[in-house]
């Protein structure tokens, strides 16, 4: 609905909407449907290749734990597919049924990188505590920040549109802080698998690897649509002010 409005704004001042959203949104867009199939297909090859190890998600995700030394948190089996995450509030590992039991490289490399997340929090990484400080504003940023500059816009009043726009910013910064978050438990997961023989061969290391290096572009491809959201909106509420 916001959408609409900006364009047929920008319309009505000689100034093309549609034309900012074909020019950034679309190639931002396009480029996080090809990591997002990206992922999915190599998550589908490698669930199919099975480690010589034996190990299962569950006992790999709590390998990472014991290198780590943390002993407070608990591994759970969780529906759905793609579905693992750590939750900090009660400490706790969630792996998808899909990961949870099964030996696949896959498998074993997402538990690993879940692992990684609660390791991340038990030595209190700054990039993390960074990216938590950021999340409730980023949460009222992505409901106000827009109705706030369109309300702006309509009172003419620019430090409005000014303050919605900062506060909409705030869902860049959260995907620019998220990255090496996600980088970073990638990095981790891979060093426990090298270091323990998690995954023993070339080849079942490379797999993992593939697995984690291709679910990170969906987090540089989310970044991406976020920056051509915000330049977006800002091209177009500064084209207005010029006219």
């Amino acid at each position: 609905m916001t959408s609409l409005l900006f364009a047929s704004y920008g319309s009505y001042y000689g100034y093309s909407g549609s034309y900012w959203y074909l020019l950034l949104v679309i190639p931002a867009f396009i480029l996080s449907l090809a990591a997002q199939a990206a992922v999915k297909k190599v998550y589908a090859k490698m669930s199919e290749v099975y480690s010589k190890s034996g190990h299962s998600g569950a006992s790999a995700a709590g390998a990472v734990l014991q290198y780590y030394g943390i002993t407070n948190v608990r591994i759970e089996k969780v529906s759905g597919k793609l579905t693992d995450h750590y939750d900090p509030r009660s400490n706790v590992i969630r792996l998808s049924e899909g990961v949870y039991g099964s030996t696949s490289i896959a498998a074993i490399g997402i538990a690993c990188h879940e692992a990684g997340h609660a390791a991340q929090h038990a030595q209190g990484y700054l990039p993390i505590r960074i990216r938590n400080s950021i999340l409730p504003v980023c949460k009222v940023g992505s409901y106000i920040g827009i109705p706030l500059a369109v309300l702006g816009y309509f009172l003419s009043w620019e430090p409005l549109i000014l303050a919605g726009l900062m506060l909409y910013s705030f869902i860049m910064l959260f995907q620019l802080a998220t990255l090496p978050v996600e980088l970073d438990a990638s990095r981790r997961a891979l060093q426990v698998i090298t270091e323990t023989g998690l995954l023993p061969g070339e080849n079942e290391y490379k797999g993992a690897k593939k697995v984690l290096k291709c679910a990170a572009m969906t987090y540089v491809a989310a970044l991406a649509v976020s920056i051509a959201n915000l330049l977006r909106f800002i091209i177009m509420f500064t084209g207005r002010r010029r006219r």
